[in-house]
């Protein structure tokens, strides 16, 4: 792979939705990845009611109802407390586990530090490790093993104990 090719992979993924790119190529590896989004403060900061919501920045969001809309009963944990949203970064396939055989990287009540791997997502045959930039508890694991998730979609609700 030469430096022209090395610099339209790096065009494309700064262009796409893609976080991480990782590829190899006659014994040779080259991983391409983004810097993360703005932090975004959360709604409850904002200093009047009517203001716009701040845009919620991915993987990482608060998990609050919107104003007026009250939280349905079929979403205890969400209506409870305030969770932290960890978001798919890219289209693909979602595993919890780094082998069909293998144990889950996390389960619920499970604690979890920054860095911590959290899930797989495949994309185009890619496995991208999905890694946590935040500590606290596993509360509800939102997406079942090996289904397709969107960009964006949330895949876990962490508690920051």
């Amino acid at each position: 792979m030469d430096l022209k090719e090395i610099r339209l992979l790096i065009k494309l993924v700064e262009g796409s939705a893609i976080h991480e790119l990782e590829i190899e190529e006659e014994g040779k590896k080259i991983k391409i990845t983004k810097n993360a989004d703005p932090v975004v403060l959360p709604a409850e900061y904002r200093v009047a009611q009517h203001m716009p919501m701040p845009m919620m920045s991915a993987p990482f969001a608060h998990s609050m109802p919107a104003a007026g809309h009250p939280v349905a009963a079929t979403e205890p944990v969400v209506a409870e407390k305030k969770y932290l949203e960890v978001r798919s970064p890219m289209v693909g396939t979602f595993y919890r586990s780094p082998s069909p055989d293998a144990d889950p990287y996390v389960e619920v009540g499970q604690n979890i530090s920054i860095g911590q791997t959290l899930c797989i997502v495949e994309a185009m045959k890619l496995m991208n490790e999905i890694e946590s930039e935040l500590s606290g508890k596993i509360a509800k694991i939102m997406v079942e093993n090996a289904q397709p998730v969107e960009y964006n979609q949330i895949l876990f609700l962490i508690d920051p104990v």
